[in-house]
């Protein structure tokens, strides 16, 4: 269990790591990375109950699935600074030969990296079924993913949700990205999600909103509540509200960074706004 001092320490060295992995080579997703980096901290150092002596049987230990597989920069960093792999192999990141590819994959055998994940809308057909595997296992663990809210456009999603909540795998708790933007703009613009609570209740699950999905406690305790509502017969939805690009403030509050590498005046900046705090790789 970490304090709020070391999860925030935590973060800021992420978002350090975010932005120069993706400078580096001029290529990469830093937006939703950014905008995620309070929530996949607070998973790996105050939540999932895992080992880092990785297998991808992943029995008697809970499994996360990130689906949105662009935002690796951020999920590289936290698994390498959670023990995962050594933190000097972010250096790396979208280099031939790496195993820290643009959207993560399984063929390099990268620990942590369970399911290959640049394909929108698959990863919660693939963890509602290793929730259901666990379920035949007797493995009283569960089940963790993530998802960007414009990756809910696929149709892949809706019927997965149909599923789990048909099937009862209530051992299984789907975090939304709820930062309204995507790649070709404003999800309202876009898309229009509607009243997104309403949608995944309609489909019979238990719903619930962190509003400050980038503050560390305000996740601990949404999580925390989460975990509380399993093994009630229904899957857990939780809606984090993010601000894409987070952190700093030339890539907030717009869309233009979900896909774009900062020049070196504006990494320069960035890493101003986030001085070291667990020291750079």
């Amino acid at each position: 269990m970490s304090n709020t001092q070391q999860l925030q320490d935590f973060v800021q060295q992420v978002r350090r790591d975010i932005v120069r992995m993706v400078h580096a080579v001029q290529s990469g997703h830093p937006g939703g990375s950014l905008g995620c980096a309070e929530f996949l901290t607070v998973l790996y150092q105050d939540v999932l109950d895992y080992s880092t002596d990785f297998n991808m049987d992943g029995n008697n230990e809970d499994l996360f699935f990130l689906s949105n597989g662009h935002i690796s920069p951020v999920y590289y960093s936290v698994l390498a600074r959670s023990g995962f792999f050594p933190v000097k192999e972010l250096a790396t990141f979208r280099k031939i030969g790496t195993r820290l590819q643009g959207h993560p994959t399984t063929h390099e055998g990268l620990p942590g990296i369970r399911i290959a994940s640049g394909s929108l809308g698959q990863g919660m057909s693939v963890a509602i079924g290793a929730a259901q595997a666990k379920k035949l296992n007797g493995d009283t663990k569960l089940v963790y993913s993530l998802h960007g809210d414009g990756e809910l456009d696929e149709g892949q999603i809706w019927e997965a949700v149909m599923y789990a909540a048909g099937k009862k795998v209530d051992n299984y708790i789907a975090t939304i990205d709820y930062n309204h933007q995507q790649i070709d703009g404003s999800t309202n613009d876009v898309m229009p999600l509607g009243d997104l609570k309403a949608k995944f209740e309609a489909f019979g699950w238990i719903v619930l909103e962190v509003k400050k999905g980038n503050d560390v406690e305000s996740i601990k305790n949404g999580l925390k509540e989460a975990k509380s509502l399993t093994g009630n017969g229904k899957p857990v939805c939780v809606l984090l509200y993010t601000e894409m690009g987070n952190g700093i403030d030339f890539m907030m509050h717009t869309h233009a960074w979900h896909g774009k590498p900062p020049s070196d005046v504006q990494l320069e900046d960035a890493l101003n706004q986030n001085p070291e705090t667990l020291g750079d790789y």
